[in-house]
C-alpha cells in the first residue's frame, strides 16, 4: 500500500535516488572527523567483516541471517540480564539472564528519552528531530512517520527478507505511518500506546491512575470532549501489506479495561510465536519484530501471572515478559533457527519514574528516567546474539546509538546498499566492533541528546555536557565524568570546561551546520484512522471532536 503515498513524489527524485545508491551513505559531521583519522583501518575492517559474512552465508545455504528484534518499554539499565541486580530488586528474569550469557551486552547503548523517538530512530536510522518525530503523542493526533522515510524492513525486503511486526508501534495514528504500509508483509499492532491502553482505561481511572478523566462533576463541564475516552480510540489493527486493515478484538459500544489490555498483550505474544513458526518454515530469510507493551501495566484489576517479592506493577509483569521471551527462545531451538538468527533485545528508554515506586522500578545505576536527558533516561539494557558470529557473554563498551542498529543490521543482512543516499543517516555501521568484540573498531564516540526538538546534552568519550541556556558561558556549564559519576551529581566544570567548553560547542556547531545542508522536515499529517474499514461509530465521533479542535484556530 505504500505506493499510494509515494505517488506524490517526483519521478525524477526517485530516479536520482536509485542512481546514487553506489555513493557512500551520508552521515553527520563528526563521522567524517573519525573517518579522516581511521579511514584506512575502517576499509580493512570492512573487508574483514565482509569475509566473515560470506563465510556465514556459505554455511547457511547462501542466505543471510534471520533477524528478530525485541524492543521493551521503559526499562532502566540493569533491569534484565544481571541476576545479582535482579536479586537486589526482588524479582527474576532467568530466561533473559541466560540469553545475556549467550549474547553481547552493548554496555553504552544510548536511546532517545521516550518511546516514539527511540522507535523512529531504530526504524529510520535517523534522529527523530529530523522528521518532526521527537516527541510522544498519547491520544488522537493526526500525524506520524512520513512514508518517504525508508525504514529497516523496507531495506531488508530489497534483500529478499520476509517481514512481520507484532505489538506496539507508536509512530502515528495515520495510515501513512503504519507498519503494514511501510515494508512489513504482515502487521498486528496497537495504534496508540499505554497512555490510552493502561493509564486512561476504565479500571485505571477507578484506581486513581488517571485523575479527572471520569471522576468529575458533569454539571460543571461544558466541553464534553476535553477528556479523552480511551474506549473510543482505535485499539489494535491487523493487515497484510496491501490488504484491508481492520480493528480487531474490539466491538462497537465495548469499553476498554484492564481485562482487554491483558487479553491484547497475550494475543500479541501468541501471534509472535505463531509468526515465528510460519516464518521459520519459509524459504526466505525473515525479519520478525516483536515490541511488547508489557511490562507497563498500571492497575491491580484482574492481575495474574508471576508474582515476586518485589510485588511492583511493572516488575511482576516483567517476569511475565521474561517467560514469554523464554518460550520464544525455546521455540527457536525447536524450529532449528537459533544458530542462523540474530536476536536484538533492548529497552527503549528509562523508567516511567512518575509511577515509581509502585511500579517496582526506580533508577539504580543512572539518574532519571523516561523523558529525561540524564543517563537514566537514555541508557538501557541492550543485547545482541548471533551464535558463532558474536562472542558469547561479551561486553562492548563503545558508545552505540539506537540508530546504529538500522545501519548495522542492514550490513549483517547484506542489505546496506539499499540504505538511502539522498538524506543524512545518523546511524553508523558498528558491525566490525560487534563482530570482532573490539572497542577500537567502533565508529562513534559521541551522541547529541535531544528533548523533542532541542539538543540538551552532548556525550563525548566519558564526558557529558549539559548544554547551558543561551548566553551562559560553556566554560562554566555542567560537565560530568560518567565513569566517575554515573548519576551526574558532581560537576567537573572547572577541570573540563577550560579546555572542553569550546570543543563541545564546536561539536554542536558542526551538527547545526550540517542541518543547514540537510534541513529538518515535518512529520506527515493526515486523517486519524483513515483506511480502517470497520471503524466504530464512537471512534468516528472522537475523530470528529479532534477535527473541531484542530480547525478551531482557522475559524472566522
Amino acid at each position: 500500500m505504500k505506493h499510494r503515498f509515494l505517488m506524490a513524489l517526483p519521478f525524477v527524485a526517485l530516479a536520482q535516488t536509485a542512481a546514487a545508491q553506489d555513493d557512500p551513505i551520508i552521515h553527520d559531521a563528526e563521522y567524517y572527523i573519525l573517518l579522516a583519522e581511521h579511514g584506512e583501518q575502517w576499509a580493512e575492517d570492512d573487508a574483514a567483516v565482509e569475509a566473515e559474512l560470506v563465510k556465514f552465508r556459505e554455511a547457511n545455504g547462501g542466505k543471510p541471517p534471520n533477524i528478530i528484534n525485541v524492543l521493551i518499554d521503559d526499562l532502566g539499565f540493569g533491569d534484565m540480564g544481571i541476576p545479582e541486580l535482579n536479586a537486589l530488586r526482588g524479582y527474576e528474569t532467568p530466561n533473559i539472564n541466560d540469553f545475556s550469557d549467550e549474547a553481547m551486552r552493548l554496555v553504552r547503548m544510548y536511546t532517545e528519552p521516550s518511546c516514539t523517538p527511540t522507535r523512529v530512530a531504530q526504524m529510520t536510522g535517523r534522529l527523530p528531530v529530523r522528521i518532526g518525530m521527537g516527541d510522544t503523542a498519547v491520544d488522537i493526533a493526526g500525524f506520524g512517520l512520513p512514508s518517504s522515510e525508508v525504514i529497516l524492513p523496507e531495506v531488508l525486503k530489497q534483500a529478499g527478507y520476509t517481514t512481520s511486526h507484532i505489538g506496539k508501534w507508536h509512530m502515528g495514528d495515520i495510515a501513512e505511518s503504519w507498519a503494514m504500509n511501510n515494508g512489513f508483509d504482515y502487521a498486528q499492532m496497537a495504534v496508540h500506546q499505554q497512555g490510552q491502553l493502561t493509564i486512561f482505561n476504565d479500571d485505571a481511572i477507578f484506581e486513581g491512575v488517571s485523575v479527572a478523566i471520569d471522576d468529575y462533576v458533569p454539571a460543571y463541564t461544558i466541553d464534553s470532549n476535553f477528556r479523552p475516552d480511551a474506549s473510543a480510540m482505535m485499539t489494535t489493527i491487523e493487515a497484510e501489506s496491501g490488504g484491508p486493515i481492520r480493528e480487531i478484538r474490539m466491538a462497537a459500544g465495548e469499553r476498554w479495561n484492564a481485562q482487554k489490555y491483558n487479553e491484547m498483550n497475550q494475543a500479541f505474544q501468541d501471534k509472535a510465536m505463531e509468526e515465528l513458526v510460519r516464518l521459520a518454515g519459509g524459504e526466505e530469510p525473515f525479519f520478525l519484530q516483536y515490541w511488547p507493551l508489557l511490562p507497563l501495566d498500571n492497575t491491580r484489576a484482574g492481575r495474574d501471572g508471576p508474582q515476586s517479592p518485589n510485588g511492583g506493577l511493572y516488575a511482576d509483569k516483567m517476569q511475565l515478559v521474561d517467560e514469554w521471551l523464554g518460550a520464544m527462545f525455546d521455540s527457536m531451538e525447536e524450529l532449528g533457527v537459533a544458530d542462523n538468527t540474530i536476536v536484538v533485545l533492548m529497552g527503549d528508554n528509562g523508567h516511567f519514574t512518575k509511577y515509581s515506586p509502585q511500579s517496582g522500578y526506580t533508577p539504580m545505576i543512572f539518574r532519571g528516567g523516561k523523558t529525561d536527558t540524564t543517563e537514566g533516561g537514555v541508557r538501557t539494557d541492550a543485547f545482541i546474539r548471533w551464535p558463532s558470529m558474536i562472542e558469547a557473554d561479551s561486553l562492548l563498551n563503545s558508545i552505540v546509538h539506537v540508530s546504529d542498529m538500522y545501519t548495522t543490521l542492514a550490513r549483517f543482512a547484506g542489505a546496506d546498499q539499499y540504505i538511502p543516499r539522498d538524506r543524512l543517516v545518523d546511524g553508523v555501521d558498528q558491525s566490525a566492533a560487534i563482530l570482532f568484540d573490539d572497542e577500537q573498531k567502533a565508529r562513534r564516540d559521541h551522541v547529541i541528546i535531544y528533548s523533542a526538538d532541542k539538543p540538551k546534552a552532548i556525550v563525548k568519550d566519558q564526558l557529558k555536557l549539559k548544554l547551558p541556556p543561551p548566553g551562559e558561558n560553556p566554560i562554566v556549564a555542567k560537565f560530568y565524568n560518567l565513569y566517575h559519576d554515573t548519576r551526574e551529581e558532581y560537576s567537573v566544570s572547572t577541570e573540563v570546561g577550560a579546555w572542553g567548553g569550546q570543543e563541545f560547542v564546536r561539536i554542536l556547531a558542526r551538527h547545526l551546520q550540517r542541518k543547514e545542508l540537510f534541513p529538518d522536515t515535518p512529520p506527515a499529517f493526515g486523517m486519524p484512522y483513515e483506511g480502517v474499514e470497520n471503524i466504530r461509530p464512537e471512534t468516528q465521533a472522537a475523530v470528529g471532536a479532534f477535527l473541531v479542535r484542530r480547525d478551531a484556530p482557522q475559524q472566522r
